[in-house]
């Protein structure tokens, strides 16, 4: 396993074990994450909301695998099991992330999976009616956003 791999394998570790601290000390003071919810955080933004994740994803499950890194690039699957709180819904969701690493820091992540999958599972008939739209996904990202601001200001 290549140095940025560990990285990367100590990262999800800690996610299992919901250590948000260990998680946020392995990205840069520099970097950026962006998924099809949160997009473009900055590296405050992102250490807050893998903080506001863990303490309210009170059942959150996580599996990770297929660690290969690139030179300074790393991919990975996951996968997060969970009740998505708004709803009281299950969700499993299958994620590719992406990472940029400098000096054993994550400055990029970038992590993707199928929003309309997502939202059929956190969001029942209105996710399969509306989750492929533009509608529905601004409106989603808007309140992942207001939600994570408000945590924010609490911390």
């Amino acid at each position: 396993m290549t140095n940025n791999e560990q990285v990367i394998h100590q990262f999800y570790t800690a996610f299992q074990q919901k250590n948000f601290a260990a998680m946020q000390d392995l990205y840069a003071e520099n970097a950026v994450f962006s998924d099809p919810v949160f997009q473009n955080l900055n590296g405050k933004e992102v250490r807050a909301m893998w903080e506001m994740l863990i303490k309210r994803g009170k059942d959150l499950q996580l599996t990770f695998s297929n660690i290969e890194s690139n030179g300074q690039e790393v991919t990975a699957n996951w996968t997060a099991t969970y009740t998505f709180s708004a709803t009281g819904k299950k969700v499993v969701n299958l994620i590719r992330a992406h990472f940029l690493l400098e000096n054993g820091k994550i400055v990029q992540h970038t992590d993707r999976f199928d929003f309309w999958k997502w939202s059929r599972q956190a969001l029942g008939f209105t996710g399969w009616l509306l989750g492929w739209t533009p509608f529905l996904k601004n409106k989603v990202r808007k309140t992942a956003r207001r939600g994570l601001a408000e945590f924010m200001k609490r911390g």
